[in-house]
């Protein structure tokens, strides 16, 4: 095989090796567990079960001339399917089985242009089912989802577009 013929061989074998790893490689639910800044470290005792990304909107407000916060609205996914649904409480709920789990914020981490990134604890689980013994939950990697600038007018809502990555733990 002359040289030519074995470089085009080659990268052949190169594009069909990427193609293949790029096909079979897993959605974010199926990766390890996340690295995270110190104070959104999950306790000792607790067990990674999932990391799914979320795609949605974080809903804000005018009162007073102000923004506020009023509710988030996202869909997490598993290998691109609809797996989780996550709503004001805030609560993630399973559309595979119907369990759930209510958070609370007990730490924070800044991103910049971007909604924080936070360390949840479980403050009531609905089930049996996927989410029935999660303990806390994490959210990661976010992008975008940051309440309006400036003056507005009272009672106007403006729901503003966020990605972030969700892990999602339970007592060993």
């Amino acid at each position: 095989m002359n040289r030519a013929r074995k470089i085009t061989a080659g990268l052949a074998v190169a594009a069909l090796a990427a193609v293949g790893i790029g096909a079979a490689a897993p959605a974010s639910a199926s990766y390890g567990q996340p690295r995270v800044p110190e104070v959104l470290k999950v306790p000792d005792g607790n067990k990674f079960i999932g990391l799914f990304p979320a795609k949605g909107v974080q809903t804000y407000q005018c009162t007073s001339n102000a923004w506020t916060f009023v509710q988030p609205d996202a869909i997490l996914t598993s290998h691109g399917r609809p797996e989780i649904l996550h709503t004001k409480g805030p609560v993630w709920t399973s559309v595979l089985d119907g369990s759930s789990v209510t958070g609370s914020a007990v730490a924070n981490s800044p991103v910049p242009n971007a909604i924080p990134e936070l360390l949840l604890k479980s403050v009531g689980n609905r089930g049996p089912g996927k989410l029935a013994k999660v303990t806390f939950i994490q959210r990661l990697k976010t992008k975008g989802g940051v309440a309006p600038t400036g003056s507005c007018t009272d009672g106007v809502t403006a729901s503003i577009p966020y990605s972030a990555d969700y892990a999602f733990y339970e007592a060993k």
